[in-house]
């Protein structure tokens, strides 16, 4: 999960930065206007008003342009009730005032994504190699066999599905499949294991070492 981190303070910038990536996200950051624009593809930004060669404000409204599944939280000193309704109708999906606390940063990003994840189109019938979902039915069948699941072991194979053949991180699994990442990650681990052993195949679901688990496809 990608997160672009637009604040010109650097020693911000590099609290938040690493406080987000012990929470297993990937995170970019651009301390000016033209670095945001300029910036690879995310999952979610996070945007402080008060930037040195532009207004956030104006950017919101750019990014927004661009995309409107891109999750944008306004993360600024500005406080007053005006300024949380420009952000807002500016494009922002939630405005959070400095200071603030990481847990509750936390439960704004997930609602934000959850929110992102339940509006983006998905397609009914996901093939991933031998393994074939039909989202819709909550199905599985692997190499034509139907394969009985939970409901978390289908959610979980889901969430891996959504991407073929890439990464995905423990953390991103836990938000598909639970809603929330304050759940133990342990959990992830159990359910992966079961949900390898009634797939048949256990090099199917690949560990990838310190990021989380891949779905391979091929």
């Amino acid at each position: 999960m990608r997160i672009l981190l637009v604040e010109d303070d650097h020693r911000v910038a590099a609290a938040l930065t690493a406080a987000l990536r012990r929470r297993g996200y990937e995170v970019e950051h651009a301390a000016t206007v033209a670095a945001a624009l300029s910036a690879a593809p995310c999952d979610l930004v996070l945007l402080d008003l008060t930037l040195p060669d532009g207004d956030g404000t104006d950017l919101c409204r750019d990014l927004r342009r661009r995309s409107s599944q891109l999750g944008i939280i306004a993360v600024t000193a500005r406080g007053e009730e005006r300024d949380r309704v420009l952000g807002l109708r500016a494009g922002a999906d939630d405005y959070v005032v400095k200071p603030f606390s990481m847990v509750e940063l936390q439960a704004r990003i997930e609602a934000v994504l959850r929110r992102a994840a339940q509006a983006a189109p998905e397609p009914n019938l996901i093939e991933v190699g031998p393994v074939h979902i039909d989202v819709s039915a909550r199905t599985v069948r692997v190499h034509g066999r139907e394969v009985t699941l939970t409901r978390k072991e289908f959610d979980v194979l889901l969430s891996l599905a959504r991407q073929p053949g890439a990464a995905v991180a423990r953390d991103r699994i836990l938000l598909d499949a639970w809603g929330t990442t304050f759940a133990d990650r342990h959990t992830v681990e159990v359910h992966v294991g079961s949900l390898r052993g009634k797939l048949g195949d256990p090099r199917l679901v690949e560990t990838i070492r310190g990021v989380g688990y891949r779905l391979r496809s091929g």
